[in-house]
């Protein structure tokens, strides 16, 4: 399950109720800045950064929000999603 934890700034993904991984953000003047995207050890593999990503975008996206990709991971991501370009400042 990912939500977004807005009290640590970061999208968090869940699984069998553990912390599983995270993707920060920051806020620069009505920007979000997607800065780090970090998975657990014990979950590399499972396609959890994608995921974390996903939902990320998604959420910016419904919320009508800019974002400026610094994570390498998210900019890869876009890459190769391209429908989330529109989303980048």
């Amino acid at each position: 399950m990912v939500t977004n934890n807005e009290a640590e700034s970061r999208y968090e993904i869940h699984v069998d109720g553990e912390l599983a991984g995270f993707l920060e953000y920051r806020n620069v003047g009505g920007v979000l800045a997607l800065v780090h995207t970090e998975v657990d050890d014990a979950y590399a593999g499972q396609g959890l950064g994608g995921k974390l990503a996903q939902f990320a975008l998604d959420d910016v996206k419904a919320r009508n929000i800019k974002i400026s990709p610094l994570c390498p991971f998210v900019a890869k991501y876009i890459d190769k999603h391209p429908e989330y370009r529109v989303t980048i400042r």
